[in-house]
């Protein structure tokens, strides 16, 4: 599994080798996540269903690439021997230079070789191999480059290539630099941006319109064949990735119906590993392919096993609390997986059996209560914002905390923009117009 894989095994810190004492820079897995998003959208093999030779060496080339950033993170371990890896590239737009020929299928066939020695190091060859932009990295760099300032003497240390102003000027690349210290110096205010970017997110709603009623009717026909009781998304893909994801469920089960079946009574959740969540909804990796989402079919009975276990516990702890419900709330952040969630349960559980409390045992009946943190804040603020504003969505990307959104939905309301009346609004740390229409806005937008 490419992300899910990904995220289970990269993790902050680092580690040294025995013989030079280098240190191993690693990624947090939202970091890691984001950074590698582009590659996997130009990539993944779902987008080449009518180029079976591309679909295959692409396949190939992920697992691979997700073989040695698996080496990478186990303790221990010494460096991975360097790895020849081909990949044929859509044209997603977010090319740094336009100088590579595309073949006649529409592609680019890209080939380089991993030799990285950490998480951080491989990330940005991959981006750079394909000619994808890293300006997406540069808060992760930032980072980086001050940790390296306090390393002690003899080791290893990031230093970012710093260009000359005319390299700018004769490629016609950007400048981060100067773009960075133009945002600082001309940081919109709210209502002044939704003026100027009103009619644009407008306008792409509008176009939006075929894409979101393909997606109703794939969602819909899905739905039916297999028995779902629902299908679902972790996370603000645009539409148009959203069927690509439908259509690659519906390939499988055209290809594999016996596989499916397993399914039926299910709600499905396309998020960033495959599994299932808390809530007992069978998640989907978005990164993975055909035969890890059949791998995880064959597993769902030991996963259905975890679920019953995790109500059993959920009543002795109430048991235990004279009566009180323990209950989960499905946060809008990443899926909380089902195992993590009984090791939360089977911890508290043990902790309160040499306790012997002296409750009666419907002493608290009626009462409820999470292990999580409680969002019931945050929601009521949502659904206020949803009525108040006139708004056909409000969302946030999963790194905004509750915190952060608690006081941006405040502010929103007492802004009471006309510009917003009809829009989907999305919270995230920056401002733009995303291909759908729907408008990002930072959480500490400035009034």
């Amino acid at each position: 599994m490419y992300v899910s894989t990904f995220q289970r095994y990269v993790r902050l810190g680092g580690r040294c080798a025995s013989a030079r004492m280098v240190q191993r820079r690693n990624l947090s897995g939202a970091d890691a996540v984001n950074a590698l998003r582009p590659f996997y959208f130009a990539v993944h093999p779902d987008f080449f269903g009518q180029h079976p030779r591309e679909r295959e060496v692409n396949e190939n080339s992920l697992k691979r690439l997700n073989g040695y950033l698996e080496y990478l993170q186990k303790p221990g371990a010494r460096y991975p021997k360097p790895a020849n890896l081909t990949f044929y590239v859509r044209d997603t737009k977010e090319r740094a230079d336009s100088s590579d020929s595309l073949l006649a299928s529409g592609f680019r066939s890209v080939t380089f070789t991993l030799q990285s020695k950490d998480v951080l190091s491989t990330v940005l060859d991959v981006l750079r191999s394909c000619s994808l932009s890293v300006e997406h990295m540069q808060d992760v760099l930032k980072a980086e480059t001050g940790k390296s300032s306090t390393q002690q003497p003899g080791t290893a240390f990031y230093r970012p290539i710093k260009w000359d102003k005319t390299y700018y000027t004769f490629t016609g690349f950007r400048d981060p630099e100067q773009e960075l210290e133009q945002a600082r110096r001309v940081e919109p205010t709210l209502s002044l941006w939704l003026r100027n970017n009103e009619p644009e997110a407008t306008k792409k709603q509008n176009a939006s319109v075929p894409r979101r009623e393909e997606l109703k009717r794939l969602k819909r026909e899905l739905i039916q064949k297999l028995g779902l009781l629902d299908i679902r998304w972790q996370r603000r893909w645009g539409f148009s990735h959203k069927c690509s994801q439908l259509q690659s469920l519906g390939r499988l089960f055209t290809q594999s119906p016996e596989a499916l079946h397993i399914l039926r009574g299910h709600t499905i959740v396309f998020t960033d590993q495959s599994g299932m969540n808390a809530s007992g909804h069978v998640m989907l990796g978005t990164m993975d392919v055909h035969h890890q989402w059949t791998k995880l079919f064959e597993r769902l009975l030991s996963y259905r096993s975890l679920f019953q276990h995790s109500d059993w516990l959920k009543e002795r702890i109430s048991h235990l609390l004279g009566g009180i419900q323990v209950i989960h709330i499905e946060r809008m952040g990443p899926a909380l997986p089902l195992e993590e969630h009984y090791s939360t349960l089977n911890t508290f559980h043990k902790r309160l059996l040499p306790q012997r409390l002296s409750l009666h045992p419907r002493s608290m009946q009626g009462l409820t209560m999470s292990l999580e943190k409680l969002e019931a804040e945050e929601e009521d603020l949502i659904s206020s914002c949803l009525q108040d504003l006139s708004l056909r969505s409000l969302s946030k990307e999963p790194s905004v905390s509750s915190s952060q959104m608690i006081p941006c939905c405040r502010r929103l309301m007492e802004e009471r923009s006309p510009q917003m009346q009809g829009l989907h609004l999305y919270i995230s740390h920056f401002y733009s117009v995303m291909q759908d229409g729907d408008l990002c806005i930072p959480w500490d937008w400035k009034g």
